[in-house]
């Protein structure tokens, strides 16, 4: 099926976004379990500003979402661009990104 032009330059602002290593590493540890940012940072050990930069960058994609929990924000992936929980496959319309561990 042929892409409009409007889907095919949003996938593309969505791979840009995904370049990035600290977002694929972002996504890769959401893409299970909605975590608050102090959980994603456990494993990132980033500065707490640059990954909340990192989290607006993926929220303004619409890769991912927030929801107030408290004083925490929980950060998940959004339901429509995963296709299937237990998949970790990430549709973006015009490909996949599979985040499944690969056995050595």
């Amino acid at each position: 099926m042929a892409k409009t032009k409007s889907q095919v330059k949003n996938c593309v602002g969505r791979l840009r976004v995904l370049a990035d290593e600290t977002r694929l590493r972002v996504i890769h540890q959401i893409i299970d379990n909605p975590l608050i940012v102090n959980e994603i940072n456990k494993v990132l050990k980033i500065v707490q500003s640059l990954l909340s930069h990192h989290l607006k960058v993926l929220r303004d994609a619409e890769l991912v979402s927030s929801n107030r929990s408290g004083k925490s924000i929980r950060y998940s992936t959004i339901t429509n661009v995963v296709s299937n929980p237990d998949s970790r496959i990430i549709d973006l319309g015009c490909c996949q990104i599979n985040f499944k561990e690969k056995k050595v």
